[in-house]
């Protein structure tokens, strides 16, 4: 169970509600403040008060007075207008993580919503009750407006809800999930999609997914460097050390743990000088991956607990700007980065392991080469993915377009950052996956005992995809090599025999 206070929400919180359905729960005590908060709003507007959004128009329209018999309505149309997103829809993990997070950011009260707003969104994320919300829409400021306004009109009963994978009128399926269309009231419809719960909840899904990523970029590091007949002095505590960055030197612990013990390292490190860069430096590259990794995680877990919306209600009505979302379009943007130098160095080694000039073993690692073209192709596969990722990680941030008339003149950009983010981390699985294979061919033809660590990934992988013999189709074999590193399997395998890597 996660108990949301609006202070307390951690990245791992958001994927096991988003993508393994936790249920959640509301903590009294800060739904007690939301009501206060409510009360406050409403002695505000009986006393006369102008306030965007409730009882102004919206954007450049906020010069326009709403009569008081309007302010409902106003709420609702915001909502049917709001509505003009595009593209595919997103996946439901996108959409729950959005709605835990909007939650968390009322219940820290002074978006001046009922308690009842909350309580609605909690209940649908407890009935796995899933929106749908078209993907593209977003410039990230005012946060997430149209991604959010598709969730608000899900919930109004009027756009369409996905309930275990099939489609449905939204109408309909809340009344067969129990439950009647929200009457929204003032304020409430500005507060629900004022704000950048749909960015973080893609950047926490992010975050989680690459430190996983990661771990398995080691392990798949480890099992190229036997493979390459590589040596470890590159990776010793007394040299990393001599470098005092965090990132590279736990990456060459990391690495120490997994060929401990190897034949292949030791014979290896009596006849080599040193290995190329992609051997050599990887500490170096993962170890900044690790602490960008690291850097985004504190930014995306201060978001989701942040208050994004506009206006803030406080002792009075307050405009600001907590729903421009640079900080994640920036974190998303280095994340991206980061991610896409793990495949541009895993690729590198894939290619070294293929080319019999620079491995010493067969060519394409075909245990008859000429009529079988071995692994040629998943190299070429690897190449267009890093390739792809080298577009992809261009930065969103720098970018920016005038919105709303120029009264919202600035923009982050964050969702496509975000997006991008998503993309690069898939092609990156796929470039590991193919180095997990590749590498477990190439392991074939090394006569000698392999480190501890890496003969238990070896063992896993094998499981599931047989040694080459003559030639097949690869795409299954990366498939399941995919779907062991989305399941833990490998990482598991692991630390059930007591090596835990980045833990």
């Amino acid at each position: 169970m996660v108990k949301i206070d609006g202070k307390n929400l951690t990245i791992d919180d958001v994927v096991n509600v988003a993508r393994y359905n936790e249920k959640v729960e509301a903590s009294e005590e800060q739904m007690k403040k939301v009501y206060e908060n409510r009360k406050k709003l409403e002695d505000l507007l009986n006393s006369g008060n102008i306030i965007y959004g409730v009882n102004t128009g919206f954007g450049d329209l906020l010069n326009v007075k709403i009569n008081k018999n309007e302010v409902a309505e106003l709420q609702r149309n915001l909502i049917r207008s709001h509505s003009s997103g595009t593209g595919d829809p997103f996946p439901d993990e996108v959409v729950r993580a959005a709605m835990l997070i909007r939650a968390n950011a009322l219940i820290n009260g002074y978006s001046g919503v009922r308690p009842i707003v909350i309580e609605y969104l909690i209940n649908m994320l407890n009935k796995n009750i899933v929106p749908v919300v078209p993907s593209r829409g977003s410039v990230g400021a005012s946060g997430d407006l149209a991604p959010l306004a598709h969730m608000v009109l899900a919930m109004m009963g009027e756009g369409e809800i996905n309930i275990d994978g099939k489609i449905y009128n939204a109408k309909e399926a809340l009344k067969r999930s129990g439950l009647d269309p929200l009457e929204l009231v003032e304020k409430e419809g500005v507060a629900l999609i004022n704000g950048t719960s749909f960015m973080a909840g893609i950047a926490s899904l992010n975050v989680h997914d690459s430190i996983n990523l990661l771990r398995n970029a080691v392990v798949s590091f480890s099992l190229s460097l036997e493979a390459l007949n590589g040596t470890d002095d590159a990776y010793r505590k007394e040299i990393l050390e001599l470098r005092p960055q965090n990132g590279q030197i736990l990456m060459g612990q990391e690495i120490m743990k997994m060929i401990e013990g190897s034949e292949i390292i030791e014979k290896a490190r009596k006849t080599k000088v040193q290995d190329a860069y992609s051997l050599r430096c990887t500490p170096q590259v993962l170890g900044p991956a690790y602490d960008t990794i690291e850097f985004v995680k504190n930014i995306v877990e201060k978001e989701i607990n942040s208050v994004t919306d506009n206006p803030i209600v406080i002792d009075r009505s307050y405009s600001g700007g907590n729903f421009h979302g640079e900080y994640l379009a920036f974190a998303m943007d280095f994340l991206s980065i980061a991610i896409s130098e793990i495949a541009n160095i895993s690729e590198r080694r894939i290619a070294r392991l293929v080319d019999s000039k620079l491995s010493g073993l067969p060519p394409f690692l075909s245990k008859n080469p000429g009529l079988n073209s071995g692994m040629m192709i998943p190299q070429y596969t690897a190449a267009s993915l890093v390739s792809e990722n080298k577009v992809l990680a261009h930065p969103a941030s720098v970018d920016s377009i005038p919105t709303s008339a120029n009264q919202e003149d600035h923009v982050s950009m964050g969702m496509a950052a975000s997006i991008k983010a998503s993309q690069i981390i898939q092609n990156v699985k796929s470039v590991i996956a193919i180095e997990y294979l590749v590498a477990s061919q190439a392991l074939e033809f090394r006569k000698y005992k392999m480190g501890k660590g890496t003969e238990i990934a070896y063992r896993k992988i094998r499981e599931y995809v047989t040694p080459l013999e003559n030639d097949r189709p690869f795409y299954r074999d990366i498939n399941s090599i995919k779907k062991l590193m989305e399941k833990n399997e490998i990482i598991v395998s692991l630390e059930k025999n007591g090596i835990r890597i980045l833990y």
